[in-house]
């Protein structure tokens, strides 16, 4: 005899949100040569990418190449699956886009005219439009890169050895930490709401109008954020009666290997060609 199963309530979209920003691990775990170096090398690398970058001038494309060739490198050194790596990338497409009304606006050579608005977009705007596209997605590529063969906890503690302010580093350390907890308390908030919701033949829950529903997901994170708050106080008050002073301390302290002075040096190396190339 076959047993009569419940069928599992539906993720919602809230719910799905907390558990993909608040719970997901961007770090994956591997094998690559940029999993053995230095945090503190990669993000020196990172933000050398991202300034050197923004000095190539639009529609400089073998440019482009280059720096994509950087990436691809940093791709294949950590043996990072692909897909992944350009899946998570997509999140730079939405801030990319506020460019797009500049195909519109900046002066140049007609190629095509908008029926009924009358908008003509120039060459030189979508010229600006892509370099800025591509800009931006470089970059988050290598972040995604970055921050997909690095444990956060060695991310944190690789930007306070660079000499971020220690005040900067604990917020970022207690941040991560606490998501998670933040990120469990609104799942206990969703399965409550769900608990007290009837659910109608075709699975979809029952309620009031739209607007009834955003006053109820809004005392939901208004509950959340009370509940936050109190609690941080309380970590806070217990914390200090054990002497913290407000440096979030690490162990496995290290020193710059060969390994990472070498990897630093061909990066620095290549983006200083890079950027000659781009502006000279």
């Amino acid at each position: 005899m076959s047993r009569n199963r419940q069928p599992r309530p539906r993720q919602g979209a809230v719910a799905a949100s907390v558990s993909y920003f608040a719970l997901g691990e961007r770090y994956q775990h591997g094998q690559g040569l940029l999993y053995r170096v230095d945090p503190r090398v990669k993000i020196v690398i990172a933000v050398a990418f991202a300034f050197a970058i923004t000095v190539v001038h639009a529609g400089h494309w073998q440019a482009f190449a280059g720096f994509g060739a950087f990436v691809a490198l940093a791709v294949g050194t950590s043996r990072l699956p692909l897909w992944l790596v350009l899946r998570r990338s997509l999140i730079a497409l939405p801030f990319a886009a506020a460019a797009f009304p500049l195909i519109f606006t900046k002066p140049g050579d007609t190629i095509f005219t908008v029926p009924l608005l009358g908008w003509a977009a120039s060459h030189e705007g979508l010229v600006h439009v892509g370099s800025i596209m591509l800009k931006s997605w470089l970059a988050v590529l290598l972040a995604v890169v970055l921050t997909s063969c690095t444990r956060p906890l060695d991310l944190i503690r690789g930007l306070e050895r660079l000499r971020l302010p220690r005040v900067l580093a604990g917020t970022i350390f207690f941040m991560y930490r606490y998501l998670h907890v933040i990120g469990e308390e609104g799942h206990r908030l969703m399965r409550a709401r769900d608990a007290r919701s009837a659910s109608g033949p075709d699975g979809g829950k029952s309620g009031g109008s739209v607007l009834w529903r955003a006053r109820v997901l809004g005392s939901m994170v208004g509950s959340l954020f009370v509940r936050s708050l109190e609690r941080s106080e309380r970590i806070y008050a217990a914390m200090q009666s054990r002497g913290y002073d407000g440096t979030v301390r690490f162990s496995n302290e290290r020193r710059l290997a060969r390994r990472d002075w070498g990897v630093l040096l061909v990066a620095v190396l290549a983006l200083g060609g890079l950027i000659i190339y781009a502006r000279f």
